[in-house]
């Protein structure tokens, strides 16, 4: 009698990569499409009605502002991965491991400090600072009402703290845990605990790859070249 013979497991598939988390500029959205819209009602409409060289400047115009307009307000993103940041800036792709980036910086623009000491600046992440005057509002209102919410609740006159009802732990209760801070800020900090969490990592090491954004700089440069021939030909 033959005994069966012995079948390996089937393999696994290999587990799915986490998607990237996008960052991207809200405003710099609704901006963009605002403009795109204006630009291209002007554009046609001069393209249709307009008279001579008129269609011809028009459609070297459009073929210059529009990619310019894409790249400064639609495009720009930052991907945060596992093992990498890729950042999407107007007319520059640059894909930094984890493992080569030294650090992320907030000051008057955010920006990633990379081994080799170049800089790069994120343009999907945009400081304010009304937002942030804004987040410290908040949180100098936030810490005030903490602190006289904390001294009501044990005065003599106060029902709720009679009652055991807890005004002021009630009070401080809806105030946020932690310090309350802008939304970009806020980015970064997510960015900076992603960095130092898998900055050792063995998938997150390798080199840093600029690429220029020929799809971006190609047209603007023909739209440019256009409209110089037509305005210097006359």
């Amino acid at each position: 009698m033959t005994t069966p013979e012995h079948q390996s497991p089937a393999p696994q598939p290999p587990e799915p990569e986490s998607e990237d988390r996008v960052h991207r500029s809200s405003a710099g959205i609704a901006g963009g499409v605002l403009l795109l819209a204006i630009i291209g009602w002007l554009g046609i409409d001069a393209v249709i009605s307009g008279r001579g060289r008129t269609p011809w400047l028009a459609l070297a115009t459009l073929l210059l502002v529009v990619p310019l307009v894409v790249a400064f307000t639609l495009r720009p993103a930052v991907f945060a991965g596992d093992d990498r940041l890729r950042v999407r800036n107007p007319f520059r792709v640059i894909v930094l491991p984890w493992g080569q980036i030294a650090a992320l910086r907030s000051g008057y623009s955010n920006e990633v400090l990379a081994q080799s000491g170049k800089k790069y600046q994120l343009w999907a992440i945009p400081v304010s600072l009304r937002a942030r005057k804004k987040a410290a509002r908040r949180e100098a209102r936030a810490a005030a009402e903490g602190v006289s919410g904390g001294a009501g609740a044990g005065g003599p006159g106060s029902r709720a703290g009679g009652l055991g009802l807890g005004g002021g732990a009630a009070r401080r209760g809806s105030v946020t845990d932690g310090p309350v801070r802008a939304e970009t800020d806020q980015i970064m900090d997510d960015l900076r605990q992603l960095l130092e969490a898998r900055g050792t990592a063995e998938a997150a090491q390798g080199e840093v790859s600029v690429r220029w954004a020929y799809e971006v700089v190609g047209p603007a440069v023909a739209g440019l070249v256009l409209l110089v021939i037509l305005l210097t030909v006359g």
